[in-house]
């Protein structure tokens, strides 16, 4: 059974991820980097002008600066993990130590990003349902402290993936210029290099199941239902409105204001809908990707999961 499953080849992405890793750096830098910062920047400078202060875009805000923290984070690690990996002077301890930094920050505010589309469905599907008690439920004061306890309480959780991983030293087989070797050539001598990974096994098994499963499956899974919640009451409201409009024309013709008020409340669900199924989109297949990482273990994770990464 064992041997059987040794032999499988689960994925065969060797050639797209080499075509792909030439270009990777400049695609990472240009597209996602720098578009992306400026593309955050904007939004969060103009969510936060005092005309558009409202506890909605106030949770836009928060994800804007969480995404753009992880863009920030990453544009030192597009320089220092991608350069030529050939040479044993590229894998110092410092490079190490960023590494493990690296995969707590970007984790800590890619689980807040996610933990606030839940948040800003939340609230939608609140601002819709109970239109009455929206501003009491939803306050600009309780949507900050939420936002607050939010960075706060993702950071922590993210902590136990650092104290999973370890700085190993480790001797590789090197020619007279420092250029690692493979195994089956003779070495000029050994180099020591210095390389970020889990303690053992079992903290790797761990963080598999709770960051690439739980944090990304469940709230993928609880996203699906509050967008779908979020359309049933969408639905709701414009039937009610409909209803609101026929009994009102036998009396008298609803304000212009009140009118112009419901079509922009229907314009900021649809929006907010789209960002939540573009959101879906994304995270759905990381979660799917992190069980079967820990379904069927390291094998997955090296064919599939790793390579899929480098290029997405």
């Amino acid at each position: 059974m064992n041997s059987n499953a040794a032999n499988v080849t689960y994925c065969d992405f060797k050639d797209i991820r080499k075509a792909f890793l030439v270009y990777y750096s400049y695609l990472s830098l240009i597209i996602i980097c720098i578009f992306g910062s400026m593309t955050n920047v904007l939004n969060i400078c103009f969510l936060t002008t005092k005309q558009m202060r409202c506890p909605t875009n106030l949770i836009l805000t928060g994800l804007a600066l969480a995404n753009l923290m992880v863009i920030l984070e990453y544009i030192p690690f597009v320089f220092l993990y991608t350069e030529n990996k050939a040479y044993v002077s590229h894998f110092t301890y410092n490079l190490a130590v960023f590494v493990i930094f690296h995969a707590w920050f970007a984790q800590a505010f890619h689980f807040i990003s996610c933990c606030l589309a839940v948040i800003l469905a939340i609230w939608q599907y609140i601002a819709v349902k109970f239109p009455q008690n929206n501003n009491k439920w939803c306050s600009n004061k309780r949507t900050k402290i939420t936002l607050s306890l939010t960075y706060a309480l993702c950071m922590v959780v993210c902590i136990p993936l650092n104290l999973s991983l370890k700085i190993w030293e480790r001797q590789v087989p090197i020619n007279q210029n420092g250029k690692i070797l493979p195994k089956n050539k003779v070495p000029f001598a050994n180099g020591i290099i210095y390389v970020a990974d889990y303690e053992n096994d079992c903290y790797q098994i761990i963080s598999s199941y709770v960051y690439g499963f739980v944090i990304k499956l469940v709230q993928c899974v609880l996203l699906t239902v509050l967008s779908c919640l979020l359309i049933v009451e969408l639905l709701a409201a414009k039937e009610r409105k409909k209803n609101l409009l026929n009994a009102s024309s036998n009396k008298r013709k609803p304000s212009q204001r009140f009118l112009e008020k419901e079509k922009q409340a229907d314009r900021t669900t649809r929006m907010l809908l789209a960002v939540l199924l573009l959101f879906l989109i994304v995270e759905f297949p990381q979660g799917i990707f992190g069980m079967l990482n820990f379904i069927i273990g390291k094998k997955f994770e090296i064919e599939c999961y790793q390579p899929l990464g480098d290029v997405f």
